[in-house]
């Protein structure tokens, strides 16, 4: 029914591909002359051995034929694999002692939640906060868009793992071959990490500081080396970081068009205009509101708001102020704001963009259906008609979204956990943006979690990471069945 050893020996690849990132960490922790090197390097090393004995007891496979049902499971085990051996430098170095901890820092990180069970964040040793930040960037794009673009190497098709990464309403494809459009996706985003890198290192960040806060921006995560966040940085900074928020937001697609002056395909895109407009709707908001009720002048209220709407809306999780202090109907609008997700396509969670402008559309015209109930009245996104079955995975998705969250919920405030701390930690989790409200919120964090809610949490980050199909299909009885 499966091919299993196709699937082991792809998921040798990740791990080897896990395992020469964690090399990237020795530099650093070498540089800043930390003891912490032996501990990466032997998780490097223990991550790299398991992944050559899962290539050679796959080897010598005649049959490479990958279906779709081994997509699915390749994806969702990959992210399992990938945290599981990704939480051993914080096992091995002690920086995070308890295995439920480090394991839910990595699924954090690779998930690009931005959650942290971290109370003194600038006393972990540089090495390790720099595997920290590479985990979200790792996880931004997806490990598995990465493997494409060596699968061809293997003579295995990758379309399969390509739809299992990212389920449901999808960017176009940029290049006919699915590899081709993997190798672009990455020049992409390696070049916006750097250049944000560079520009945060002339505004007067460290190089170091500079190369993470870059690394956890492109990627929607949020993970900072400070304990404050960004909250008491200079503007230009903020501003800096802003657009490149932003930036990560917006579907990769889009900005691929931009970049070859095909400004026509991003003016016209539908989602793109929603997601600039209600960004810009909702910091006006905020903005108002901040001058109302604080003392602060037009600019710093004008920055915080943009800040803190595009790093929540992007699921970044940055945090510059603490919007929990503002007002009630900013927190109430903040965590509203968790449910919305940037654009589909781009390294944001959530629900994302494009659905929410389907389901209002489909909404609106359902009234004029039962006004003309013979008519034929397609829902239209940037004037093409959709078909009516991705309508349908739309609503599914959503309804199913709200039924997670609401268990969720149940079982957490079932461990003891308040109700507003249950609500914010389940919507700020299932949609991978990193602070929520209650005792989770931008000044706090997930520490003081009971183990079952840190473990349920992190099973909520990796369905949300993988937007529910992928995972809950696993958990259907019909994805198992010899057919």
């Amino acid at each position: 029914m499966f091919n299993y050893k196709v699937i082991g020996n792809i998921l040798g690849i990740l791990l080897l591909i896990n395992g020469g990132f964690m090399l990237l960490c020795l530099p650093v922790s070498l540089y800043f002359w930390e003891t912490e090197w032996l501990s990466i390097a032997i998780s490097s090393g223990i991550t790299v051995s398991v992944g050559f004995l899962l290539r050679f007891l796959t080897r010598n496979n005649k049959n490479k034929d990958l279906k779709k049902k081994d997509g699915y499971l390749i994806v969702t085990a990959g992210w399992i694999f990938m945290s599981f051996f990704g939480a051993l430098p914080y096992l091995i170095s002690g920086a995070i002692p308890s295995f439920t901890n480090a394991f839910f820092e990595t699924v954090s990180g690779y998930t690009t939640t931005g959650a942290s069970i971290l109370t003194d964040i600038e006393a972990v040793s540089k090495g390790i906060l720099f595997w920290r930040s590479l985990t979200q960037w790792i996880g931004g794009m997806g490990i598995i868009v990465l493997a494409l673009a060596i699968l061809p190497f293997l003579g295995i098709g990758g379309m399969q793992l390509f739809v299992a990464e990212a389920p449901g309403i999808t960017p176009d494809k940029l290049q006919p071959r699915i590899q081709e459009t993997a190798k672009r996706l990455w020049f992409i985003y390696f070049g916006l990490t750097v250049t944000e890198a560079i520009l945060l290192y002339f505004a007067g960040m460290t190089p170091y500081d500079a190369m993470n806060h870059s690394l956890t921006t492109m990627a929607t995560g949020g993970f900072s080396t400070m304990n404050a966040s960004l909250a008491g940085q200079s503007p230009a900074i903020q501003y800096i970081v802003i657009v490149f928020m932003f930036l990560a937001g917006t579907s990769f697609t889009l900005t691929y068009f931009a970049l070859k002056r095909n400004f026509t395909k991003v003016i016209r895109n539908e989602e793109f205009v929603v997601y600039t407009l209600f960004t810009l709707v909702i910091t006006l908001i905020v903005t108002i509101t901040l001058l109302v009720v604080t003392e602060s002048s037009f600019e710093a209220s004008f920055r915080d708001a943009l800040f803190q709407v595009v790093s929540i809306i992007t699921t970044t999780g940055f945090v510059s102020a603490d919007y929990t202090s503002w007002a009630p109907f900013l927190s109430v609008l903040f965590f509203i704001l968790l449910f919305v997700g940037g654009s589909a396509g781009s390294t944001a969670g959530g629900v994302k963009v494009i659905r929410h402008v389907v389901l209002f559309k489909n909404s609106f015209l359902e009234l004029k259906r039962q006004l003309h109930p013979s008519a034929v009245i397609p829902v239209r996104i940037s004037g093409k008609a959709m078909e009516q079955n991705i309508v349908y995975n739309v609503l599914a998705f959503i309804m199913i979204y709200i039924l997670v969250f609401l268990v969720g919920v149940t079982l957490l405030s079932s461990m003891n956990v308040d109700f507003d701390t249950a609500f914010g930690a389940v919507a700020t989790s299932l949609g991978n943006v990193g602070p929520g409200i209650g005792d989770v919120g931008p000044v706090d964090n997930f520490s003081a979690m009971p183990m079952g809610g840190k473990w349920l949490l992190g099973f909520l980050m990796l369905l949300g990471r993988l937007e529910l199909f992928t995972v809950l299909m696993l958990l259907s009885p019909y994805f198992w069945k010899k057919r």
